[in-house]
């Protein structure tokens, strides 16, 4: 039953942040995102209030859940989980903020970055594409 709750964190945690991605970083929330898509960022951003948002809260799951193991304790394990997977999928791999530390062959890895970069096209906030990490068009694997 864990492995169900550490899925459904996982997987929660790239519906919920590709939604907020796509109308609120890219809406009301863009003047602390556009720190992400403008060119010569640094390596510190104004965008990674984000990450503390949402490690927060796994985080917060993982400590309330610790002395009995419950459900939140498994969510907060995914959540953890998938944290890890996108800082080095997302901050390593992609936007290299650590610099030929990470690189793959993998098919889908690359088809991953490939995405993302489309989606970094634009450097402002208009609708563009591609707004989670994981899900993506299946016109970037080809």
């Amino acid at each position: 039953m864990a492995l169900i709750y550490i899925l459904i964190g996982f997987i929660g945690l790239e519906l919920i942040s590709a939604a907020i991605h796509r109308w609120l970083m890219h809406g009301p929330l863009w003047f602390i995102h556009a720190s992400h898509h403008r060119p010569g960022r640094g390596f510190f951003q104004r965008n990674d209030v984000f990450t503390l948002v949402f490690g927060g809260t796994g985080i917060y799951l993982l400590l309330q859940g610790i002395n009995s193991l419950n459900p939140g304790f498994w969510i907060g394990v995914g959540i953890s989980v998938y944290g890890v997977a996108y800082f080095l999928l997302h901050d390593m791999l992609v936007h290299r903020r650590l610099k030929g530390w990470i690189s793959t062959n993998i098919p889908y890895f690359k088809a991953l970055q490939q995405a993302h970069r489309a989606h970094h096209k634009w450097v402002d906030k208009n609708p563009g594409e591609s707004y989670g990490l994981f899900l993506f068009p299946k016109r970037f694997l080809k």
